[in-house]
């Protein structure tokens, strides 16, 4: 049985609101169960300077957990001076995993950046922020189109991400906090609508997992992304 007496196939209940907040040019609420991640799209009509005169665009990210995000008070990084490994390494993969869902030439020379901030952790924030991400992302597009600043469709296909593991010796789906403080693997899984593979991220804690135990943890991604490519649709008709 898993602490939250969720199937092993089973998400936690997926939320997606989006136009959260007021100024950004996309911005959504994801929540996975207790999980909550803002992620907010802003657009510049710009790119880096190693773009520049090269005809196309750039997707970046930022991600970040609030001090009380957690059960106990985390020290601001700013205060710190430095961003720690782990936060650098997420808004790598978020901003990564976003540009595989975009033509970056036909996005033109704009620059889009999703910021994640995560304001109640439960685990799976990483691919909750991703998964709410690239709903920010279309509705950033969307505004560019809008305004007349992109030709053609940048969207080249949706993208979500989830979390799969081994607890107690059995794969399961979307680890909460309790489960993924404790599991013998932890699998991050990133994939299109389509059903391709982004990247995949997986530590055995304890023992190794198997061939098979990886293959039953990838079969529960893919029925899961499917969900998930669905709540994003359905968030972006509303």
């Amino acid at each position: 049985m898993r602490p939250s007496g969720r199937t092993t196939d089973q998400l936690r209940d997926v939320r997606i609101t989006r136009n959260f907040t007021k100024h950004a040019e996309g911005s959504v609420l994801v929540e996975f169960g207790d999980t909550k991640v803002i992620c907010t799209a802003s657009v510049e009509t710009s790119v880096p300077p190693f773009l520049r005169g090269k005809g196309q665009g750039w997707v970046t990210a930022e991600y970040g957990m609030l001090p009380r995000s957690t059960g106990s008070r985390m020290i601001r990084e700013a205060a710190k001076g430095k961003q720690q490994g782990r936060t650098v390494e997420i808004s790598r993969l978020i901003g990564r995993s976003l540009r595989a869902a975009i033509d970056l030439t036909a996005l033109g020379e704009n620059t889009i950046t999703i910021d994640c901030d995560v304001i109640q952790a439960d685990g799976g924030t990483r691919t909750a922020s991703i998964t709410g991400a690239c709903v920010a992302l279309v509705d950033a597009i969307n505004w560019l189109k809008a305004k007349g600043k992109v030709k053609g469709e940048p969207l080249k296909q949706m993208i979500a991400a989830v979390s799969v593991g081994i607890y107690n010796g059995e794969a399961v789906l979307d680890l909460d906090y309790a489960e993924d403080s404790t599991a013998e693997t932890d699998l991050n899984v990133i994939m299109t609508e389509n059903g391709g593979f982004v990247e995949i991220q997986g530590t055995a804690e304890g023992e190794a997992f198997t061939p098979d135990e990886l293959n039953a943890m990838l079969a529960l991604a893919q029925k899961a992304i499917g969900e998930l490519s669905a709540k994003q649709k359905e968030a972006l008709a509303g």
